[in-house]
């Protein structure tokens, strides 16, 4: 991507909210029409960076998501293009009414940026997780939903927001995410997935925090199993890539999602929606947050408790490789 101010190495070291933030001042070094938004929110978002290089067309609106929302929506109806910076437990409750009449409704060209995601925010504690936003954002009309695995795809994700007309969701997390990508140009597109790993007896299709998981724990279940593991990052939930998906189901016949995410409604339902609908039967698993509130405890520990991380992914996969299901005599038939 042409214009970007830091390296390779900075990715690495850098949260992903940061990187977002340095991405945001590049796209307002190109386009006058950028604008930012905070909710009293711009050091902890990151979108501080661009307040402090573009003074005048940054705007705090207080401690008032719902009024910034709108605000978003009438600067977009005068041709700007809003960056709103919140976090994701905002963006998706609080301010949903705005959302949903003001942005989506109206098919405005507002970019919502969602820090402190999931478990992200994991002492906040249950009020301040957000793990139910993705199921919210995908039942919006119009509004295209992007969770990015690392530095490097959130770079990738807010640029393709800012090419790309119209409401966009994107999800981030509250701290580090670990490197998955050593380049720019790896071929990030919104709606299309990227396979990081081949395999042909099980796919884990993954997002966000846990592509990193399932990556590792494919690494372990070749080495010590002989399992080979197909991992999918699928960091666009909406529009969902369900061509990726029904190959996965015709190569593997086993499929896991993993989310930071509760499972109803998430990646997991988007994914057991594709497959039901392709007519195609396989075995299958949601890995995230049960029906229940989130307990509180540092990140990493909260992934472990729900087993959305490295050991839960491998116990799982484990599993149901172990489990036999029906042959189907008539599977190439079908496809």
């Amino acid at each position: 991507m042409p214009g970007l101010t830091y390296t390779m190495l900075d990715a690495a070291n850098l949260s992903t909210a940061e990187i977002y933030g340095k991405v945001l001042c590049d796209l307002g070094e190109q386009h006058p029409e950028v604008v930012g938004l905070s909710a009293d929110l711009a050091k902890s978002t990151k979108i501080g960076v661009f307040e402090k290089q573009f003074p005048e067309r940054f705007f705090n609106l207080g401690i008032a998501e719902q009024n910034m929302f709108g605000v978003a929506a009438g600067m977009a109806s005068a041709g700007l293009v809003p960056f709103v910076s919140t976090f994701a437990i905002f963006t998706s409750m609080r301010a949903l009414d705005q959302v949903h009449t003001d942005i989506c409704y109206q098919n405005l060209n507002v970019k919502m940026i969602a820090t402190h995601a999931g478990l992200s925010f994991g002492q906040a504690g249950s009020t301040h997780h957000c793990t139910e936003d993705l199921s919210i954002m995908r039942a919006m009309a119009n509004c295209k939903v992007i969770v990015p695995a690392d530095g490097i795809e959130t770079a990738n994700a807010v640029q393709a927001a800012y090419e790309t007309n119209g409401p966009i969701y994107i999800r981030i997390n509250r701290g580090f995410d670990q490197k998955l990508y050593n380049k720019m140009n790896y071929g990030f597109e919104i709606g299309k997935s990227v396979q990081m790993v081949d395999g042909t007896d099980i796919t884990i299709i993954a997002c966000g925090s846990c592509v990193y998981q399932a990556v590792e724990a494919a690494k372990i279940l070749d080495t010590m199993d002989g399992i080979k593991v197909r991992v999918i990052n699928m960091h666009t939930i909406k529009p969902i890539d369900a061509d990726a998906i029904m190959k996965a189901v015709h190569d593997t016949r086993r499929i896991i999602t993993v989310e930071d995410h509760n499972v109803l409604g998430g990646l997991g339902s988007a994914v057991a929606e594709v497959i039901a609908e392709g007519g195609k039967a396989c075995a299958f698993k949601r890995l995230g947050i049960p029906d229940e509130f989130s307990i509180i405890g540092l990140h990493e520990d909260l992934m472990s408790h729900y087993k959305i991380d490295t050991n839960g992914i491998l116990e799982n996969v484990r599993e149901l490789m172990g489990k036999d299901f029906e042959e189907d005599d008539d599977w190439e038939d079908e496809v």
